[in-house]
């Protein structure tokens, strides 16, 4: 694990690539495997401060950070993006960091910076659920100070539905739920962050 200064705290950050954990749900035949990367490679080793949260002490940028995915099966008419925090010591049903649903078929990245409250960035038909934060937007990680490193995982939905059957300002667990029985494959990377304690 590298580590490097962000806020005048000491983080690390462990990223494991899509292609040992993208699923495929439908696998009648050997297809291309679904990836999720992003073209920013410092994410590999580390949370860059420019996507880290900004409250409870942390003093990142609060951009959300710049994704992509291929090769999707045939027969994807949306995809779903999330970010959930599955280590959150104060809750045991995790925290949703963000919620993106209804993205177009032809939509294959996001570029840094378009999960912004009322973002005009997103694709058209694209929404943005609500967080645990209570907005709809990407709000960045921003673990307790001393905790063991966080798992941020990351996942691209390939569904067979255009459009959810969901109400504006759904959470996390309300968006992944209608999921349910439209999945054609997902694709997953998880990055590992904490904070020492000063």
């Amino acid at each position: 694990m590298k580590r490097f200064i962000s806020g005048g705290a000491i983080v690390g950050a462990v990223l494991l690539t899509a292609g040992s954990c993208a699923t495929a749900i439908a696998a009648d035949k050997p297809t291309r495997r679904f990836t999720l990367t992003s073209s920013d490679v410092s994410l590999q080793t580390a949370m860059p401060a420019i996507y880290g949260g900004n409250l409870w002490g942390c003093t990142g940028g609060n951009q959300s950070p710049p994704l992509a995915w291929r090769n999707a099966p045939t027969g994807t008419k949306s995809f779903v993006l999330t970010i959930f925090d599955d280590n959150v010591r104060e809750d045991p049903s995790g925290w949703w960091h963000w919620v993106v649903y209804d993205l177009p078929p032809s939509t294959d990245h996001l570029p840094a910076g378009v999960g912004a409250e009322h973002s005009a960035s997103l694709p058209a038909g694209a929404m943005q659920g609500r967080t645990d934060l209570g907005t709809d937007a990407y709000h960045g990680p921003c673990p307790g100070e001393g905790d063991a490193p966080h798992r941020y995982i990351f996942t691209v939905y390939a569904l067979s539905i255009a459009k959810l059957d969901v109400p504006p300002d759904s959470s996390g667990a309300m968006v992944t739920a209608a999921t349910e029985g439209s999945v054609l494959a997902k694709a997953t990377f998880i990055m590992r962050y904490g904070r020492k304690k000063n």
